[in-house]
């Protein structure tokens, strides 16, 4: 069975959200670099979370990218950007640079998710 164009969006918008969060944010924790922990001391948080963090990360990225449990890993990962913004709202960071940057990454995950997923698109049907 081909694919549609709308679900190969889906698989695009999906595998740019997966290097992001690879590249940018869980590589860096696990690799040990100083990065990692001074952004977390930056906002508050103390450098012993960075591998839990960045395990977390990886386990909800993990959950999303396999198909049966990818509504899973959307919601976990949901949880964990939200608390990403709660951090960058509560030190007073800028709203569209920082703030609002979780927001940015939720929908780039959620607009993939339902662009492959149809039993995702029946459920939240896009209207006219």
């Amino acid at each position: 069975m081909k694919a549609s164009p709308k679900v190969w969006s889906g698989r695009v918008l999906t595998g740019l959200f997966a290097l992001f969060m690879l590249g940018a944010s869980i590589t860096p924790k696990f690799m040990g670099m100083p990065i990692a922990a001074q952004t977390l001391v930056d906002l508050g948080w103390s450098p012993e979370w960075v591998l839990p963090i960045g395990l977390m990360e990886l386990g909800f990225l993990a959950l999303y990218l396999y198909p049966r449990t990818s509504v899973l890993g959307a919601v976990m990962m949901t949880g964990l950007l939200g608390g990403a913004m709660a951090t960058q709202v509560r030190i007073d960071n800028p709203l569209f640079t920082h703030q609002l940057f979780s927001l940015y990454l939720g929908l780039l995950m959620w607009g993939g998710l339902w662009l492959r997923d149809p039993k995702l698109r029946a459920l939240f049907p896009f209207r006219r």
